[in-house]
């Protein structure tokens, strides 16, 4: 038996009846301090980093970077202090397939991707949920601003926006499942920013003053075609830019370089400020025009996970949200396929991104949603 798994071993058997969970730990305030008040909790907490770089970047060192390899080592003293046992797992291979090789595809379509999302999904929650049966736990937490709860007794489990509205971050969590939201505890669902740091520095954990993550972790320094011409290994040829007539104003780096609703950048003079409308792939052509030209009173998203309820069979009133930073609008959703919706809104809103998630609301309550075409 490998030492890992030895190591494993000691740790399934749960003799003090205590609950155990398995918490991930990315190096910053929020997971340590996850950690430190299931542990106050009464927990038989276990910390887990999982290394997603690569072997020849795993040393990085930038500031909004997580689980890099100064990040271990945060992870590493804070579990020391917490007394807690802690296991670094390398998920570079798995972090490349579905986060980093996702994002470069998607922009090579011409489409805006979070990756945040789709790690939350295939990494984060699918392999804790995995390392914690491997660990005889029932539960596995993270540093996430968001609240979980049930519907009721054998009913749906309901996720919603965290107490602290300006770090909420259930926008990212829409697309667990079931399962994995019946799993997990968000320990700072409760609590504000500034009470998590609060709270870090009383019980002098090493990264009470670390620096939020910002943006795509993994970019490090580069713009983001910069980055896809590196990892996909393609050229990005520059083409046409043109107004809604039609007519070529402009020319392009290449449609990696630009997103539905961008405004700098575009090197084209006018009278008032101009916005990427559209994106053609196949003819490699930009399309520019004003504010007006990028407000949208619809749109369509697909691959709908619904949380709170098991979907919708006649049109339906909610709140909708189109990025993360959006203000949550109201509006008319309806059904038009197995897993595909058409959503109007009550007011036009701004710069729809095919590639981005669209999330659906009842007040706090996340009901469900979907990635807009």
């Amino acid at each position: 038996m490998s030492p890992v798994k030895n190591l494993i071993k000691s740790h399934t058997s749960n003799g003090t009846g205590k609950p155990r969970v398995v918490v991930g730990m990315s190096g910053g305030v929020d997971s340590s301090v996850a950690a430190a008040l299931l542990k106050k909790k009464g927990y038989e907490v276990i910390g887990i980093t999982f290394k997603t770089w690569p072997k020849d970047e795993c040393g990085s060192s930038f500031g909004r970077a997580c689980c890099n390899l100064e990040a271990v080592t945060r992870s590493r003293l804070v579990c020391e202090d917490l007394g807690i046992p802690y296991y670094v797992f390398d998920l570079s291979r798995e972090f490349k397939r579905d986060v980093i090789d996702y994002f470069c595809s998607q922009y090579l379509k011409g489409l805006t991707p979070n990756p945040c999302v789709i790690c939350n999904e295939k990494i984060k929650f699918a392999h804790l949920l995995r390392k914690a049966k491997a660990f005889g736990a029932m539960s596995v937490a993270t540093g996430h601003y968001a609240r979980v709860t049930k519907s009721a007794p054998g009913g749906r489990i309901i996720l919603k926006e965290g107490k602290d509205r300006k770090k909420d971050q259930s926008y990212f969590l829409f697309s667990l499942s079931q399962d994995q939201l019946k799993s997990a505890i968000f320990p700072l669902g409760e609590v504000t920013k500034e009470h998590t740091r609060k709270i870090a520095k009383s019980l002098k954990l090493k990264t009470y003053d670390t620096v939020s993550s910002q943006d795509i972790c993994f970019i490090q320094d580069l713009e983001y075609a910069e980055y896809i011409k590196r990892k996909a290994g393609v050229e990005i040829g520059g083409g046409d830019i043109i107004d809604k007539a039609g007519k070529v104003v402009g020319k392009h780096k290449g449609f990696p370089y630009y997103t539905i609703g961008q405004r700098r950048g575009l090197g084209v003079a006018h009278s008032e400020p101009l916005y990427v409308t559209a994106i053609d792939v196949s003819e490699n052509i930009i399309v520019i025009g004003t504010k007006k030209d990028v407000m949208r009173q619809s749109l369509s998203a697909e691959g709908l996970n619904w949380i709170s309820i098991k979907g919708i069979d006649k049109p339906a009133r909610m709140h909708a949200k189109i990025r993360y930073g959006a203000k949550k609008a109201k509006a008319l959703v309806t059904k038009t396929g197995a897993t595909s919706v058409r959503v109007d809104f009550d007011e036009p809103q701004e710069a729809p991104t095919p590639g981005q998630a669209v999330v659906f609301y009842d007040r706090d309550i996340v009901v469900g949603g979907g990635w807009i075409k």
